[in-house]
């Protein structure tokens, strides 16, 4: 039960860092571009300037070159201060094709017009300068609008001062936004999803299985759809909800479901955003974030991986009064200090409510707990539909079939089947998903990828054989062990063979005595092979006696299936958390008691060990052809399994024996 939304968004974490650095790339445009206006307009605003320095001519000049012949046209500017005169590049052929432009100024354009102050200039001498008719051309321009708009000394100043202007207001700008984010530092970084986005929203047709969770989430539900009917009859509902579950069974899910039965907004955040490196910053956080939730009640407020901050407190190895524990303590005085009135819903999810702090599950905060479970073989059907809805699959595609193959998956690894299974078929090129196609799908989720490249000698794909024929054989024989479904001497992920089981028809809640015998004869077959057929056993067989002595440990010290009697000498193993198990004892038993386990778990050990040795020898025969025909094809899926031993399988004689045996 993992949302795909959800899924979709996790396999983009980088979005809000990518954002932040398309903003920061936009503000350093922003600068460049003001910054290249201002250069531009007191470039213009210079340039009459700049080009008076660079020649430094002088009436008189002008006067000369008109009286050499080196002119060969006049223009007046339209405030009669400057003439643009062209003169011969060669004075000789005087060819207008060939001129030069040089600026001039006029002697004084008060004293008359600039033909006038030439003309007195030259005296009586005899050169004709004219509109076009004479020997020099001359003419006066009058300038647009628009550029004597921008050539005024006023507008120029103006546009100088606005830039300027933008400028400050700008670096005042992002001086303001670093002063607001260190004061909205302890602001709540909650996500709102609210109640008219109809796009994201998530009902309980979206979560497939758990419906006793469901159930138990729906009094919840009516109390936000009705809570005046409530409130007027004096009920009170829960304030916290806990969601307890294994990691991908759907919490998350649950949880937005809740909101989406509801309609009502929905905040979201995970335990770990409360806490920072500075002290009173998450205290801080969680009061921001119930003063938006009572603003916007009815609501639904869900923070995921809640232990991240509601671990028990005292237990810490450095100062009690330290940034995660006052987070805590406000999180304890917010839930317990709604008025009645208040319609918020805290629903909080922990796969580890042994570490949560006993003050956050009295009545009052999270005063119930909902227990989200790994689905059952129904449940996983339910939940492989509801991923498939935008796949193509094949008609021999049975999903009950695939349901049982998948005994312990949760909703989130059935999720990642689907998808392997998809992207097995395009890298394929199939137009389809096949039952083939998934069943690899689920043993790559299981184990890792195959690894058909890897070079196995002759010898070692034999031993492989001969071993992972010892497990099918033993577990086709006794009628307590899991159905083999497929068995293959092809290497995955680390392991160079496997034999894959079911659960069944149904998953077991609880497991008996003869199940746990015969599950540590199969364990043993592989290793009993090998010392049959080689006269020595290998590292193949590792991993088998880890697991079987596991079994029988807990057989013997925790489930009381042993002639030691009905007692635990071991409590189910947590992780250490700040310290607590430092001051536990390693150990509840004496030593004498100790070897007294020790050898129940050497008998357990050794009768499940001598059941697979007789099943080995008496079905030899068997055990060649299983092994023989694995050589040849390396895979034997069920249906050829199953035509090799159909006529061994259960049979009576070993019956008693397995019940039976310790």
């Amino acid at each position: 039960m993992v949302d795909p939304k959800e899924q979709k968004s996790k396999n983009n974490p980088k979005k809000s860092d990518i954002d932040q650095n398309k903003k920061v790339i936009l503000n350093l445009l922003v600068v460049i571009a003001l910054f290249v206006i201002f250069v531009i307009s007191v470039t213009i605003l210079d340039n009459n300037v700049n080009r008076q320095r660079r020649d430094n001519p002088t009436f008189s000049d002008l006067i000369s070159e008109i009286r050499q012949g080196n002119v060969s046209s006049i223009v007046v500017s339209e405030d009669k201060t400057l003439l643009t005169v062209e003169l011969f590049n060669d004075p000789e052929n005087r060819s207008r094709d060939n001129v030069k432009t040089r600026v001039f100024p006029n002697i004084s354009p008060e004293s008359g017009s600039p033909l006038e102050n030439i003309n007195n200039a030259l005296g009586g001498e005899s050169i004709r300068i004219g509109n076009g008719d004479g020997e020099i051309i001359y003419r006066e321009i009058s300038k647009s609008f628009w550029t004597k708009l921008l050539e005024s000394p006023t507008f120029q100043m103006m546009i100088q001062i606005v830039i300027i202007a933008l400028i400050a207001l700008f670096i005042l700008k992002k001086l303001g936004d670093v002063n607001s984010r260190s004061i909205s530092f302890g602001n709540s970084r909650a996500r709102l999803q609210d109640k008219i986005d109809t796009k994201n929203k998530i009902t309980f047709a979206d979560v497939a299985g758990n419906e006793e969770a469901k159930q138990e989430l729906t009094e919840v539900i009516d109390f936000l759809k009705r809570p005046e009917e409530y409130i007027k009859m004096g009920a009170k509902i829960p304030k916290g909800v806990l969601l307890v579950g294994s990691p991908g069974t759907g919490k998350t899910l649950m949880a937005k479901a809740v909101a989406g039965e509801a309609d009502v907004p929905f905040f979201y955040i995970s335990g770990s955003e409360f806490v920072e490196m500075f002290v009173g910053v998450g205290a801080s956080r969680v009061r921001d974030l119930f003063v938006q939730a009572k603003k916007r009640s009815p609501c639904v407020v869900f923070i995921d991986e809640i232990d991240a901050v509601g671990r028990q407190r005292g237990y810490g190895l450095g100062s009690g009064n330290d940034e995660r524990e006052q987070t805590l303590n406000q999180i304890l005085t917010e839930m317990d200090g709604f008025e009645t009135t208040t319609t918020v819903i805290v629903i909080g999810a922990t796969n580890r409510p042994d570490v949560l702090d006993p003050a956050l599950l009295r009545p009052g905060r999270f005063d119930r707990q909902v227990t989200v479970t790994l689905p059952d073989k129904r449940e996983r059907e339910q939940i492989l539909k509801v991923h498939a809805k935008n796949k193509k699959f094949a008609a021999d595609v049975d999903f009950g079939v695939v349901a049982r193959r998948t005994s312990g998956f949760s909703g989130a690894d059935l999720m990642n089947v689907m998808n392997e299974a998809a992207i097995l078929a395009v890298r394929e090129g199939k137009k389809e998903i096949t039952d083939t196609i998934i069943r690899e799908a689920i043993e790559k989720v299981m184990l890792g990828p195959s690894l058909k490249s890897k070079i196995m000698t002759e010898e070692q794909k034999k031993l492989t054989a001969y071993h992972e024929a010892g497990h099918a054989l033993v577990a086709t024989v006794l009628p307590k062990a899991k159905k083999v479904q497929k068995v293959t001497i092809i290497p995955r992920g680390r392991a160079a063979g496997y034999t894959f089981s079911d659960a069944g028809e149904q998953d077991a809640i609880t497991i008996k005595k003869s199940e746990f015998l015969a599950e540590i004869s199969v364990l043993f077959g592989g290793y009993v092979v090998e010392q049959e057929i080689y006269g020595e056993v290998s590292t193949g067989a590792s991993n088998d006696l880890t697991k079987a002595t596991e079994i029988a440990r807990n057989m013997v010290t925790r489930f009381g299936m042993s002639d030691l009697g009905p007692i635990a000498y071991q409590e189910e193993k947590h992780l250490a958390f700040l310290g607590k198990e430092m001051t536990e004892r390693d150990k509840l038993y004496s030593d004498i008691t100790a070897k007294s386990i020790d050898d129940e778990i050497k008998k357990i050990l050794d009768e499940a060990y001598k059941t697979a040795q007789q099943i080995i020898k008496k079905y030899r025969s068997e055990l060649e052809t299983l092994a023989t025909t694995l050589l040849e094809k390396e895979v034997l899926e069920y249906e050829e399994f199953n035509e090799l031993i159909k006529h061994i399988a259960n049979p009576p004689i070993f019956n008693e024996k397995v019940t039976t045996t310790v």
